[in-house]
């Protein structure tokens, strides 16, 4: 029996050997496994997550191959005029224009400090404030006078008085007739009869500003968006410059003036508008119903009817109250309207 024993022994020493074996051999298969595994979950931690030991230069590839774009902000609060407070849209530029042009003359105007309000004639806020972007700090008077046909005449009365070329400071009055800067300073005054309007010889010569002003005051009194309308003309769309307006005339009509351009370098166009209003406030730079964000109407924008905060025009209320030429598109005299148009997307700055 003692012999039989020693074999069963070896017999089972040999297997737990192996039992041994197979043990030692499952478990360092599993700690292979689990270091692949463990490998495939730090590759894919890599791309959710930044390498703490990548240099600036990575930091920067990425952000790049992210391509995220910062919202554009059209808006420089330190900008005091037009051209220096409102940004053009990425790819565009304004178009040239000297300080002795209309387009020059109100890209120089002065603008009231970023958030200011519009205010009424009698200094109090308007009710509604989230229709504009800028302010022009001009100042309006103490009477319920300069509203939206009124804001365009003293654009192109100052802008005349500027340059000194008086003789072109004259605006027709509703009942049609013409009420010139130059009897006005030279001493005559309107007498009102009902309906009839003459020149009275009253007071002596007055070229002073205050004058002008008093001047102003009186046109506006008697001028609205009916007789600029009957002084104005229509155009196209693709002869739209700064000066000219959206304008219907009536009671109520409404007056909203182009005051800038930019153009792209296919051509593309888009515009800056401003109005006053009733009751008279101050002469301000619109927002864009479409996207408040932007201020800027684009070309395709611009097709009837024309949507903006207070009024939308319909057709044939683009119009030209005189020629505001750009020295840029005008300089020769044989170029065709057409070149003209194609002129808006050369030599901008």
């Amino acid at each position: 029996m003692k012999s039989q024993k020693k074999p069963l022994k070896i017999c089972i020493f040999i297997s737990k050997f192996f039992l041994l074996m197979f043990i030692l051999f499952s478990l360092l298969m599993g700690c292979n496994k689990k270091d692949n595994n463990q490998a495939i979950v730090d590759e894919n931690t890599k791309k959710d997550y930044p390498d703490t030991n990548s240099t600036d230069d990575d930091k920067n590839l990425d952000a790049e191959s992210i391509n995220i774009e910062n919202p554009i902000n059209f808006i420089n609060p330190e900008g005091k005029t037009l051209d220096i407070r409102i940004m053009t849209p990425k790819g565009y530029s304004r178009i040239p224009s000297s300080s002795d042009e209309l387009t020059g003359f109100i890209r120089n105007l002065p603008l009231k400090d970023d958030g200011s309000k519009v205010l009424a004639y009698n200094k109090k806020p308007i009710k509604h404030q989230k229709n504009h972007v800028a302010v022009f700090d001009i100042d309006i008077g103490k009477k319920d006078l300069q509203q939206c046909a009124d804001s365009a005449m003293r654009i192109y009365a100052e802008y005349y008085w500027s340059l000194e070329e008086y003789d072109k400071i004259a605006f027709h009055l509703t009942n049609g007739f013409y009420m010139e800067y130059n009897k006005w300073r030279e001493g005559y005054r309107i007498k009102v009869d009902g309906n009839n309007v003459t020149w009275v010889h009253s007071t002596s010569y007055d070229d002073s500003y205050e004058n002008f002003l008093k001047y102003m005051e009186r046109v506006f009194t008697y001028a609205g968006t009916l007789s600029l309308t009957a002084e104005s003309k229509p155009i196209q769309l693709s002869e739209l410059l700064p000066g000219d307006l959206l304008l219907e005339g009536g009671s109520p009509g409404h007056c909203v003036m182009v005051v800038d351009i930019a153009t792209d370098e296919n051509g593309n166009r888009c515009f800056l508008l401003a109005q006053g209003y009733m009751p008279a406030q101050d002469f301000h730079i619109l927002t864009n119903p479409l996207h408040p964000e932007d201020p800027w109407y684009y070309e395709e924008e611009m097709t009837y009817p024309i949507v903006t905060p207070s009024w939308t025009f319909h057709e044939g209320t683009l119009m030209r109250w005189a020629d505001f030429k750009l020295e840029q598109l005008y300089q020769d005299t044989s170029t065709t309207d057409e070149d003209r148009i194609t002129l808006l997307a050369v030599g901008v700055n």
